[in-house]
């Protein structure tokens, strides 16, 4: 049958002389994969299209979907957001092609939750429209509040009686654990502040430096490699730490 659905790619491969199969995290279904015919032509002509399934794009999908085959198919596609700057702007799309790899080491089932794709349509869309350091603090924003939509969540219960963050339980204690998974002040606040940021336009209200970032998003990764089980190590930090060092 055919269905109506936006999606938002995260991988895409080449396949034959002019297919590509894609991954895409859709409203409707959940994480697919896709055969996309025809859209790598040997002319060069209309280019645009394969570029259409780059990662981090948000399309409007009309897709055959089969719940006995592991692979769909695409009839139609079009852009459903247009980014301003992202794919020309390297550190917004380093960014972004993180965001899409935590995701995918993060999606173990394909079932839907329109929550979650709605928190990362609006998430890459703000990514596109953010500027100085709110763009720089991206990361630390994006992981600290994915999280909750797999299970995992950090309880914001910081206080200067509790300040030191135990990864491992989620929350803030008063003491150090003798488990290595803790962020202590005061770079523990700073999670916290990020935890209380509801809409990322307020991120420029952090002035971290290269330092402090760096070693957030290890620990946030730490994290999620701790409760993501097969998490491992991502291909795409080595360049956004690249970036931190720029």
């Amino acid at each position: 049958m055919l269905h109506k659905t936006k999606g938002l790619v995260l991988r895409s491969v080449k396949y034959g002389d002019t297919s590509l199969i894609v991954s895409i995290y859709t409203e409707l279904f959940g994480l697919q994969s896709y055969m996309v015919n025809g859209v790598r032509t040997a002319s060069g002509k209309q280019p645009y299209r394969a570029n259409m399934f780059q990662p981090s794009s948000l399309l409007d999908l009309v897709v055959y979907h089969n719940e006995r085959n592991q692979m769909q198919r695409v009839r139609e596609f079009r852009w459903a957001v247009v980014y301003r700057d992202l794919y020309q702007n390297i550190h917004k799309n380093s960014i972004a092609l993180f965001m899409a790899e935590v995701i995918q080491k993060c999606l173990t089932q394909p079932e839907a939750n329109p929550d979650l794709y709605l928190f990362l349509e609006d998430a890459f869309i703000h990514l596109d429209a953010s500027t100085g350091l709110s763009t720089a603090n991206y990361p630390l924003y994006f992981l600290t509040h994915l999280a909750h939509f797999f299970g995992f969540r950090l309880n914001d219960n910081y206080s200067t009686e509790e300040p030191v963050l135990d990864l491992v339980e989620g929350c803030f204690t008063a003491e150090r654990p003798l488990h290595p998974y803790v962020v202590e002040p005061p770079l523990s606040a700073v999670v916290s502040d990020l935890l209380r940021i509801l809409h990322p336009d307020s991120l420029h209200e952090l002035p971290l430096n290269r330092e402090q970032r760096k070693l957030l998003l290890e620990a946030l990764l730490d994290f999620y490699a701790y409760h993501q089980q097969g998490f491992g190590t991502l291909r795409s930090l080595a360049v956004l730490q690249a970036l931190y060092d720029s």
